[in-house]
């Protein structure tokens, strides 16, 4: 049996909170940190059917990468998912864990494993920052293709490894892809760096309409989807925590949290 506050820490290892945006709201979120468990729950986002999975396998405690309490809560009542979700959890002795952008800002943190499941090599950080000496944190990730490829087949290869419906794309402009930016979520606000670092193509999330003109003949941007390129974050979560505690049971949910479907 290991303390919440122990398997939190994992975590917290390769991703310290001070390393959180100043809006967020990452760390142990519900429950108590000397609480003893034996196993825990990982998923991307906490739902009410995510808090049912955890009652049915015997789980007291869920990390997520969304942080379920992100605005204020004035109440607890049973108006809507979120203040039902987190009554169902404390009234089943649930402690949940969310661990958001101190991992997006983690060298080894979300945009990393991203850039690993499309390939790429030679990676650095998109907006590095140091935070103290010899640590370097920040958001994206930036790296190369092993082979250039043309962009159809790039797109293919994109929505092949991370399992995408389909993909968002601004115009193609005839060129091979060699050099690509990624940013797990909502990455737009990068996109000058991706410019700045001459980047072939830019993977992220969220992209709006009036975003796309913004490639400006200069890139290839491509919108994955918010789930799908953050998934990989439950993998990240899972293997943080074993590699520190191998007797420790970890189980990535079965629920499927992505709030978008497609119809095609």
């Amino acid at each position: 049996m290991n303390k919440v506050s122990d398997i939190v820490g994992c975590i917290t290892d390769i991703a310290p909170l001070k390393w959180q945006e100043s809006w967020d709201n990452a760390g142990l979120l519900v429950g108590d940190a000397n609480m003893l468990i034996d196993k825990a729950l990982i998923t991307l986002d906490v739902t009410e059917e995510v808090i049912d999975e955890a009652i049915q396998g015997g789980y007291h405690l869920v990390v997520s990468h969304h942080p379920i309490i992100y605005r204020p809560l004035k109440h607890l009542l049973p108006e809507n998912t979120i203040e039902r979700t987190i009554m169902k959890a404390i009234r089943h002795d649930i402690a949940i864990a969310c661990m958001h952008t101190n991992l997006d800002n983690s060298y080894l943190g979300v945009s990393k494993w991203l850039a690993d499941k499309l390939g790429l090599i030679n990676q650095e950080i998109l907006e590095p920052i140091k935070v103290e000496e010899n640590v370097i944190t920040g958001g994206g990730m930036v790296g190369c293709l092993e082979k250039e490829m043309d962009e159809k087949s790039f797109l293919a290869m994109v929505k092949h490894n991370l399992g995408c419906d389909a993909l968002r794309h601004s115009d193609f402009l005839g060129k091979k892809i060699k050099k690509v930016a990624v940013c797990g979520g909502s990455g737009f606000f990068l996109l000058d760096n991706v410019k700045r670092c001459e980047a072939d193509a830019y993977i992220t999330g969220d992209v709006k309409y009036h975003d796309f003109f913004e490639a400006d003949g200069k890139l290839l941007l491509v919108d994955a989807g918010h789930y799908e390129t953050e998934q990989f974050t439950k993998e990240l979560i899972a293997d943080a925590i074993i590699k520190k505690f191998c007797n420790f049971a970890v189980s990535i949910s079965r629920v499927k949290t992505n709030s978008i479907n497609y119809y095609v």
